[in-house]
């Protein structure tokens, strides 16, 4: 997988590749070479006091020196560059990617876990392209150049670079065969703690609410001492390698020096060839520690690289049909006929059965017991999950033959746990629609009874918002979140018990509202209290997943006895309070 992202994702950039490995080439050129013009200015130029010969030779490699810095810039610049581009496109695709994906695919992966993919699985790859691009360019030109220079030199003792070479590509695949699976554990455990990181985050309320910070603070520790003891084992064995590595580099030079000295006695080669040999044989095992430091970064970036190719190449359940209706020739009109649906692994449908149909500007009320799956039902209008039986149609077009996009813009979706992003009201409010004005923003905020309280908030429009609405109560994030979906201007209006956080009397003038304002607009309406449902146009009972009434609310006191019960348990308990 990892072969097959770098290939995808670098192609775009193949001429800085080109320049990465022309620079690079011309770098190790000049540091094969620079050992050469050594050995001369030893053996030609101090041997025979030739001061001239020195001092030219001398700037000659300088020269090269500076060529060679220039050359190493360079070309890390173009590595730099490409890769730098390939993350942004990797992240682009994965964002794309994860954008389509329905309730389900979410879940799968889980939130945390498509976070790590997106950064820190991402930035593994691209320093993995980024090093690459230069170390596996130079090491091999060393490693082999400095083979075929350091022959040129003395082939009498090049049975050292045959013992040599072995011995460290022999330390450093022992090491790197036992850090694979701990990069692949490190993986999985860095999702545990980031996924129990933003539970905790999100959920610090509840946490703070039944005082389970010393409980939370345990199991964050369980996880973060779990990486750690993963991390402790990676880096023992990075501490092992570079030693052993060392102790391979020095024994080499010793040897080299020590039969070198021996040759150099019985005349058999000159001291400038042996310092040049001893340099030629550090640079080949340099090249060869290079390639090994680059196969330490290759097993981790390879398990991001999977880990990615794993969102890359999911398909979400949402398929887009291929000749999608562009057109509906019933707005507004919603339409259930045996709609049904199963979780994936579940023993028992959710829903089953469901046959209701919306007609434009009638209100639907959906009303059950918790669990009956009341949620579930209002999220197949807008395919955030597609029916496993039956069918559900929106402006008499079956959402699965719809245009996706022509569909969600029909469609004004007020979620059971309202989002508010980071930026200000308007830009929030915009959300629905991008071109809206501010007298059109003031409607909506009047027809879902947060003009009050905004024209309050310093800035009024402009005001700040936290990220997820943190910096204002409940109802009035409630609130914003029906605004923002009547600013979308859809033919149908979803309300998810979107009203429970509402008091009775915000809540009755802003059904009044909606009624008066926005008479040509149908109405899905999943809620909790009766009085918020009793002059719906028609009332649908769920019971654990199945229709066991519809009708209206007088007509559901007197066929219907789940509704009855729970018309009852409500009174009771209002007549109490």
């Amino acid at each position: 997988m990892l072969g097959k992202l770098l290939v995808r994702y670098l192609k775009p950039y193949r001429w800085a590749l080109l320049g990465v490995l022309v620079f690079q080439f011309i770098a190790a050129l000049a540091s094969l070479y620079l050992p050469t013009l050594n050995a001369q200015i030893i053996d030609e130029g101090v041997a025979t006091g030739d001061t001239a010969y020195i001092w030219s030779t001398g700037v000659m490699m300088l020269g090269i020196s500076l060529g060679q810095i220039i050359a190493s810039i360079i070309a890390t610049y173009f590595a730099a560059r490409a890769a730098m581009q390939m993350g942004r496109d990797i992240r682009d695709n994965i964002f794309e990617k994860v954008s389509g994906f329905s309730e389900r695919e979410v879940s799968q992966f889980g939130a945390g876990s498509l976070i790590t993919r997106n950064t820190n699985d991402v930035q593994q790859v691209q320093m993995l392209a980024m090093m690459g691009a230069t170390m596996l360019v130079s090491a091999p030109l060393l490693a082999i150049g400095g083979v075929i220079m350091a022959i040129r030199q003395d082939i009498g003792l090049t049975w050292i670079i045959a013992i040599a070479v072995p011995a460290l590509l022999v330390v450093a695949g022992l090491i790197i065969s036992r850090m694979v699976p701990l990069f692949r554990t490190y993986q999985k455990r860095l999702d545990a703690v980031n996924r129990i990181m933003r539970e905790q985050l999100t959920g610090i309320r509840v946490v703070r609410a039944f005082v389970r910070e010393p409980i939370e603070e345990e199991r964050f520790a369980g996880a973060n001492y779990d990486i750690m003891v993963v991390g402790r084992k990676v880096g023992s064995l990075f501490v092992v390698l570079f030693p052993l590595a060392m102790l391979v580099l020095n024994v080499t030079v010793v040897a080299v020096i020590w039969f070198g000295a021996i040759r150099v006695n019985d005349g058999d080669i000159e001291v400038g060839t042996l310092f040049a040999f001893m340099q030629y044989i550090m640079q080949i095992l340099m090249g060869v520690l290079m390639a090994s430091f680059m196969t330490i970064m290759i097993p981790r970036a390879a398990v991001s690289a999977d880990r990615i190719g794993e969102v890359l190449g999911s398909s979400s359940t949402l398929i887009r049909p291929t000749q999608p209706a562009t057109t509906f020739p019933e707005p507004g009109s919603v339409a259930f006929d045996g709609a049904g649906f199963t979780y994936p692994g579940a023993e028992q449908p959710v829903l089953s059965g469901i046959t209701f149909r919306a007609e434009p500007g009638e209100t639907v009320a959906v009303v059950g017991s918790t669990g009956a799956g009341k949620t579930t039902l209002v999220s197949l209008i807008p395919r955030l999950f597609d029916v496993t039986a039956g069918s559900v149609s929106v402006g008499g077009v079956d959402v699965r033959q719809a245009d996706l996009d022509l569909l969600w813009n029909g469609i004004g979706l007020v979620p059971q746990r309202p989002f508010l992003f980071t930026g200000t009201i308007a830009s929030n409010l915009r959300f629905g629609r991008e071109d809206a004005t501010d007298d059109e923003l003031w409607r909506a905020l009047e027809i879902a009874q947060g003009a009050d309280f905004v024209s309050e908030m310093d800035g009024q429009l402009e005001a700040r918002i936290a990220q997820g609405g943190t910096n204002v109560s409940g109802g009035q994030r409630q609130r914003l979140a029906i605004a923002r979906a009547i600013v979308h201007q859809p033919d149908v209006l979803v309300f998810d018990d979107s009203f429970s956080a509402l008091d009775l009397t915000t809540d009755a003038r802003l059904r009044q509202a909606l009624w008066r304002e926005l008479p040509q607009v149908t109405k899905i309406v999943v809620a909790q209290r009766i009085s918020t449902i009793t002059d719906a146009d028609r009332i649908v009972v769920l019971d654990d997943g199945r229709m066991v009434g519809v009708g209206t609310h007088e007509q559901l006191l007197e066929s219907s006895q789940t509704y009855r019960e729970i018309v009852e348990s409500q009174l009771g308990v209002e007549a109490s309070a």
